[in-house]
C-alpha cells in the first residue's frame, strides 16, 4: 500500500517485530489476539463483499468500481452470494463511493407512496452512519451530500443534507419494493433515477485531483480465518481512523504486529508466539459462533458507534456473523431462530410449525417476511417450488377461521392443505430470519416477540 495514504494518528505507535520471544509472552499475545480478532470480525468481513463488488471483475456481482449503483431488479436467489443472509423481500442496489478527492452527492428522485424504499449508508466498520429515504427523509426530490472526515469545503446550494463519514470509503446497500413480475419496468425507473455525481460536476466546477491508487489485497476466505486477519486489518487501518477511546486498544494490538499499513509474514514469528496467536483467533471465532447461536433478534447489532454502545466491537460483530449490513432497528427488525427446544441446530428433515396466534400477527406497519437459509453457508437455499421466503405478501397465504396463522417449515411437502403456507427447508441444518419493515412500538421494545418453532415430528 503506498506510503502517501498511511496517515493517522497511530503511525507513531512502537511496533514490535516479535522476532524474539521474550518480548511478549504467549498468553499475552493469546489475549491480544483474541481481542483483536473480534475488532477486526465486522471491518474485514465487510472487505470480503467491499473487495468483490469493487476490484474482482470476476465475480458475479461485481459493481464496476466506485461511485456508480449496480441495480437489481429481481429478488435474491440461491446464486447470489455477495453476502450472507440477503433478504428475498426488495431487489438490491449496490454502490460504494471514495470520498478521498471530493465528495459526492446522491440525486433522489420522487417516490409516490405506498411504495417503500431505503437507502441504507455504512462505512469500513461496517456501522450504518447514515440513512436517505422513506422514513429517513420522506418521498420528495432531495439532493444528498456524503463527505469524509477530512473535507472541509463549503456546502453548495441545492443540497437538501449533509452526512459526514468516519471512513472516506461509504458503501450502499438500497432495496426498492418491488411488487410482482409486472411492477419491474417502474422499479427498474426509480432505480435509474438514484443518482450519484462529485461534488465538482454537481456544481459545474473542475474536478479536483485523482486520489491515489491503492494495492488492495485479494480476498482469501482461508486467510482471513486465521492469523492472516492481521494483513487485511493493517491494509484497512490507514483508511479507517481510530477514534480517540481506542488508543490505549491499538497500543495493545500493536505488540502483535498490528498497524496501520505494516506488512507481516507469519512464517517469520516466533513459533509459541504464532501459536499462542492462532489460539487466541479460535477461541475467539468459537465464542462469538456459540454467542451468535443464542441469539433472538437483530435490535443492538446495527446502527451508528454511539447507538451501538459501549459493547459495540462485540454487537457489530454479532451483526456482521447473523447477517451484515442489517438495518437499524427504527427501519427494519430482524428476528431469527437457530436451534430447537433441545438447543440443537434445527433441522428440515422434521417437521416445524410458526404458528401466531389470533390477534397476535407480525406489528410492521409496511410489511413482514421469513426467510430461509441453508448451513453452514447462510445463504438461500434451492427448492422446488422456488419459494425462499413467506410473509404478508404471498400470495395465497392462509389464515385460520380464528385469525392465526401457521407457517409450516420442513424440507417434504406438507401436502395440498398446508402448501400455500409452506417454507421450504433443506435437507439438514438451517435457521431463518423473520424481518419486519417500518417495525411499531411494540416489536422496537420487545413487547410483541416472535414465537418459538413448535416440532410436529
Amino acid at each position: 500500500m503506498p506510503r502517501h495514504i498511511i496517515a493517522t494518528a497511530l503511525a507513531c505507535l512502537a511496533i514490535s517485530t516479535l522476532t524474539r520471544a521474550e518480548e511478549i509472552s504467549p498468553d499475552e499475545a493469546r489475549r491480544i489476539a483474541k481481542e483483536a480478532w473480534l475488532y477486526a470480525y465486522a471491518p474485514i468481513q465487510g472487505y470480503q463483499t467491499f473487495f468483490n463488488q469493487t476490484q474482482n471483475k470476476n465475480f458475479p456481482g461485481y459493481v464496476g468500481g466506485f461511485n456508480r449503483f449496480r441495480h437489481y431488479s429481481r429478488n435474491a436467489t440461491p446464486a447470489d452470494k455477495d453476502i450472507v443472509t440477503p433478504n428475498n423481500d426488495t431487489p438490491y442496489s449496490w454502490a460504494w463511493i471514495d470520498l478521498r478527492a471530493e465528495p459526492i452527492v446522491l440525486s433522489l428522485p420522487a417516490v409516490p407512496a405506498p411504495r417503500y424504499y431505503v437507502n441504507q449508508w455504512f462505512d469500513l466498520h461496517t456501522h450504518n452512519f447514515a440513512y436517505t429515504g422513506v422514513r429517513a427523509t420522506g418521498r420528495e426530490v432531495g439532493n444528498y451530500l456524503f463527505a469524509g472526515p477530512n473535507w472541509k469545503g463549503t456546502v453548495p446550494d441545492g443540497i437538501t443534507k449533509v452526512f459526514r463519514a468516519e471512513t472516506d470509503f461509504v458503501g450502499t446497500l438500497t432495496r426498492t419494493q418491488l411488487n410482482g413480475p409486472d411492477d419491474i419496468p417502474t422499479v427498474q425507473e426509480l432505480q435509474e433515477n438514484y443518482k450519484l455525481t462529485p461534488l465538482s460536476k454537481f456544481v459545474g466546477q473542475e474536478s479536483p485531483p485523482d486520489a491515489p491508487n491503492i494495492e488492495w489485497p485479494a480476498w482469501d476466505a482461508s486467510k482471513a480465518e486465521g492469523i492472516g486477519f492481521i494483513s487485511y486489518l493493517n491494509a484497512l487501518l490507514p483508511l479507517m481512523p481510530i477514534a480517540p477511546s481506542e488508543k490505549e486498544m491499538f497500543e495493545r494490538f500493536a505488540k502483535i504486529g498490528i498497524a496501520p499499513g505494516k506488512e507481516l509474514d507469519p512464517e517469520k514469528l516466533d513459533a509459541k508466539i504464532r501459536a499462542a496467536i492462532e489460539e487466541g483467533v479460535a477461541e475467539s471465532a468459537k465464542e462469538l459462533k456459540e454467542t451468535a447461536l443464542k441469539q433472538t433478534d437483530s435490535k443492538a447489532f446495527f446502527g451508528t458507534r454511539e447507538e451501538l454502545g459501549e459493547d459495540y466491537i462485540m454487537e457489530r460483530s454479532m451483526g456482521a456473523m447473523l447477517g451484515i449490513y442489517g438495518n437499524t432497528k427504527e427501519e427494519a427488525v430482524y428476528a431469527s431462530q437457530q436451534t430447537g427446544p433441545d438447543g440443537k441446530v434445527l433441522d428440515g428433515n422434521k417437521q416445524w410449525i410458526l404458528r401466531f396466534e389470533p390477534g397476535q400477527l407480525p406489528p410492521a406497519s409496511l410489511f413482514w417476511s421469513i426467510t430461509m437459509y441453508q448451513l453452514p453457508e447462510r445463504l438461500l437455499t434451492e427448492n422446488p417450488i422456488d419459494r425462499y421466503s413467506i410473509g404478508d405478501r404471498t400470495a395465497g397465504l392462509k389464515q385460520g377461521t380464528d385469525g392465526s396463522l401457521e407457517i409450516y417449515i420442513q424440507n417434504e411437502n406438507p401436502g395440498p392443505e398446508k402448501s400455500s403456507n409452506w417454507l421450504p427447508a433443506p435437507k439438514g441444518p438451517f435457521f431463518f430470519v423473520a424481518r419486519f419493515y417500518g417495525p411499531k412500538a411494540s416489536l422496537i421494545d420487545g413487547t410483541w416477540k416472535l414465537p418459538p418453532l413448535i416440532e410436529t415430528k
